[in-house]
């Protein structure tokens, strides 16, 4: 039986449209291709101290950007996040993904240093010489748990890819304190272990991530998977309450016992 925890009337008053980049690299080693994971600092409010991908919220300045470069027929909403989701890659990790134009490590060290200083990731393209190529983000899938009690996140996730190994990556201090490089399998490993925490989405976004090799294959999947809106909701098995999401989404484990999930 489907149950949630606020009422359905709260949950658009209480929703933060979000954006979170799944960004792959090959493995310099020749394994199955690395993810970016990032460690948040524990102080924050969600999901402080787990082991998250880069994203974050959408701005303002996100829309406005998205507002001045969509087409007649654009879905908004998604291409702001897609703008959000290239800023905070670049502000979270000096990495720089969905964009067209010159670059290397030095440019992009300097944009972010920029970005950080404006906020405003149009004012970095305007300086460099960019534009904007947010077709080059795949989406993944959305999340929007509407069990929370406070701000709840609608968060699309998309997947780009470095290809190369050779990038450099900085940790944002203010609210990350450690990111790497891993396979999903190796990142699901590190959480069995007890090395790292991870949510409840991220969990089956990397055990949905770990049934491919590469980055490509990854892509075919996820172009030929429908992306629908995910809300975990609670079903009873053998007595227990789990923590599950909707079938038929692309996802080989549907959920948890709710005693064991990490909900953020």
């Amino acid at each position: 039986m489907e149950t949630h925890d606020i009422e359905p009337e709260n949950w658009l008053a209480k929703t933060v449209p979000a954006a979170t980049i799944v960004i792959f690299r090959r493995d310099p080693e020749g394994g199955p291709a690395q993810i970016l994971m990032v460690e948040r600092n524990a102080s924050l409010m969600f999901a402080g101290g787990a082991t998250v991908f880069p994203g974050g919220k959408v701005d303002p300045a996100d829309c406005e950007l998205a507002a001045r470069i969509a087409g007649p027929d654009a879905d908004r909403g998604d291409l702001a996040a897609r703008v959000a989701a290239v800023r905070e890659t670049l502000e979270e990790t000096g990495l720089v993904v969905g964009i067209d134009g010159a670059v290397d490590g030095a440019i992009a060290a300097e944009a972010r240093r920029m970005l950080i200083s404006v906020g405003d990731l149009a004012s970095v393209l305007d300086a460099y010489g960019w534009t904007l190529a947010p077709e080059r983000l795949v989406p993944f899938a959305r999340w929007w748990p509407k069990h929370r009690t406070e701000r709840i996140f609608d968060t699309r996730f998309y997947l780009a890819d470095l290809g190369t190994g050779a990038v450099d990556i900085e940790v944002d201090a203010t609210e990350n304190r450690h990111m790497f490089w891993a396979s999903a399998k190796g990142a699901l490993d590190l959480a069995e272990q007890g090395k790292i925490k991870i949510i409840f989405p991220t969990r089956r976004n990397l055990e949905r991530l770990a049934q491919f090799a590469s980055f490509e294959e990854t892509r075919v999947h996820a172009q030929a998977t429908p992306v629908a809106t995910i809300s975990p909701f609670m079903e009873q098995h053998d007595g227990q309450p789990w923590l599950m999401i909707p079938d038929n989404l692309g996802y080989p484990v549907r959920g948890e016992p709710l005693e064991r999930a990490q909900r953020g």
